[in-house]
């Protein structure tokens, strides 16, 4: 059995920078003892902090004191009886840091990339129609302020021939109510399916188109995401995701969400079993209402030649699209139900309807 060993040092109790006066015993615990001080520390929970000879400064595992001292003797005895002297408690602390952080950015790309998908397709489907066109006219507003508030277009005579036009699609897709489409005056080719069957052409879609037929078939594509509720998942998608980087980030603000939103909208990141779908259902509802569906094909592939199609490049209809060869040639391989020869629209009502800007009707890109 050891000696006990005795010497002085000073405690400090860890709230405070005052040093209280201490007498120090090792036997088979260490005896801290002062005017104000009466600790009884075992030696398995005695930590060493690094300190320069012959300063000596002992803490306690669950304790904030520490003691300093300046015996060798007595520093030497304690490194002898405690085995874990040395140990660090916070050892590794930065690599855990950086480890835990990986691990967390890991998690939530995953989440992102998979667990928020799935989730969008199981709660698709159970968000009331009354909750799908408040959100849907809310992020309209949205979509519109991100695109810098274009005009609407509604010229009376065009806007008649549009909802002639949207009535007859949506018979023959079985959409009812039929979507509720807005046109703005915007210089980049797209259209917009948002939630609550709420569609926005930007004009210049119209102005590239060089048929009626190959209008509706944009139209009727953007119907297809309506009828298969495409929309509300990627609004569900972009909205989770922005919450978890929110998340990580640390900025929970609505705004930051909402934003999210709206770009994921214009972005219209659909997969493409999704594009596909839509692309199936616009060339058979146009061509059932009368006209030539594979006319789609025709301006997917005008739009692709005025636009770079790689990523980033690609600002019009065609973003985050399966690339066009692909889909014009699955377009065009699909079987047709149309009358040869027959138009979707009069001529007369074709130039109505794309002068719905209210200018001058002129010849398409």
């Amino acid at each position: 059995m050891n000696a006990p060993l005795t010497t002085t040092g000073r405690y400090f109790d860890g709230r405070s920078a005052r040093a209280h006066p201490v007498r120090l015993r090792l036997g088979e615990r260490l005896e801290i003892a002062g005017e104000a001080v009466r600790l009884d520390w075992s030696l398995l929970d005695l930590r060493a902090a690094e300190t320069a000879p012959p300063l000596a400064r002992i803490g306690h595992a669950e304790h904030p004191g520490s003691v300093e001292f300046e015996d060798a003797a007595f520093a030497e005895a304690l490194a002898a009886r405690c085995p874990d002297l040395n140990r660090r408690e916070g050892g590794g602390g930065l690599t855990r840091l950086v480890l835990w952080s990986i691990a967390a950015g890991v998690s939530v790309v995953l989440t992102a990339l998979y667990g928020v998908p799935a989730a969008a397709n199981l709660l698709a489907p159970l968000v009331p129609p009354s909750v799908e066109a408040r959100l849907g006219q809310a992020i309209e507003t949205q979509v519109v302020g991100l695109l810098g508030d274009p005009p609407l277009c509604a010229a009376p005579e065009g806007r008649a021939v549009l909802d002639r036009l949207v009535g007859r699609l949506s018979q023959t897709m079985a959409l009812s109510p039929p979507p509720q489409v807005s046109v703005r005056r915007h210089a980049t080719a797209n259209a917009l399916a948002l939630p609550g069957g709420r569609i926005v052409v930007l004009s210049d879609i119209i102005a590239k188109s060089r048929s009626a037929d190959e209008f509706a078939g944009i139209l009727a594509h953007e119907f297809g995401h309506v009828a298969a509720r495409d929309s509300i998942r990627a609004v569900i998608r972009a909205g989770g995701t922005s919450f978890l980087l929110s998340l990580v980030l640390g900025d929970l603000t609505g705004s930051t969400v909402l934003v999210a939103v709206g770009q994921g909208a214009i972005a219209a990141g659909y997969s493409r079993e999704a594009e596909r779908a839509a692309d199936r259902a616009a060339v058979t509802g146009v061509d059932r209402a009368g006209g030539d569906g594979r006319a789609l094909a025709a301006i997917l592939e005008r739009i692709t030649e005025t636009h770079d199609e790689t990523p980033g490049g690609l600002t019009g209809f065609l973003r985050s699209h399966p690339y066009t060869a692909e889909r014009a040639a699955a377009i065009r391989a699909m079987p047709g139900e149309r009358t040869d020869g027959a138009s979707l629209l009069s001529e007369a009502d074709w130039r109505t309807l794309r002068a719905i800007c209210g200018t001058k009707d002129e010849k398409a890109d």
